[in-house]
């Protein structure tokens, strides 16, 4: 998919959740939306649901996963860059080099990587639990103090010091009950290699053994 069907592929969602694709000049920053949660139900009304939400989290937590932090540059009339902390993120394809990762319907930051169209992946190292929280708080100025340069090719923020980084275009959106799976299309890529992996498990960081 070119630069302009992944541009299509974008308008297209926001136009499906009702937000604005551009903004008058005359106006002032749109409001930030999250989606509405959906009234999902894998049973009846009437029947005993397979597992609750406590089972769930308790159950897939013994699942280790890499940490990243997604960030997107910042649109029109917005003051900033958009960022999140993300465990939910995997390759997916070779040919052509596709990544994925998941975000919840409720965030108010995807609407604003949306608009931009393009987004980095920041893989984070061991040390940087501290960064991973802070980009994990809502509301609260992300980017403060914390060091970044724009990637090659979407200019997306690239954070200094992280072991490795993907640069991307917004290839495809796809709803998985209350998240979102989106695909980003790899344009630049780069990794220092010299630090370990800051890893999640069971609600705590860790990392690998030596």
């Amino acid at each position: 998919m070119g630069h302009a069907g992944m541009a299509a592929t974008v308008v297209r969602y926001l136009r499906s959740v009702g937000s604005p694709t551009s903004a008058a000049p005359e106006q002032g920053p749109e409001p930030v939306d999250a989606l509405p949660r959906p009234d999902l139900r894998a049973v009846g009304e009437d029947e005993r649901a397979p597992v609750s939400p406590a089972e769930f989290r308790a159950v897939l937590g013994n699942f280790a996963s890499g940490v990243t932090v997604i960030t997107a540059p910042p649109g029109e009339d917005e003051r900033g860059p958009a960022g999140f902390a993300c465990q939910s993120f995997a390759s997916l394809s070779l040919d052509p080099p596709l990544v994925t990762f998941m975000v919840a319907r409720t965030s108010t930051t995807w609407p604003r990587i949306a608009r931009a169209g393009v987004f980095c992946v920041n893989i984070l190292g061991a040390e940087q639990g501290e960064l991973c929280r802070s980009f994990a708080v809502s509301g609260a100025d992300k980017f403060a103090g914390v060091a970044h340069s724009p990637a090659p090719v979407t200019g997306s923020p690239q954070l200094d010091a992280v072991p490795a980084w993907i640069d991307c275009r917004i290839h495809a959106v796809h709803t998985g009950g209350d998240h979102l799976i989106v695909v980003g299309r790899v344009v630049a890529m780069g990794a220092a290699g010299e630090d370990g992996p800051l890893l999640f498990h069971k609600g705590r960081f860790g990392r690998l053994a030596d």
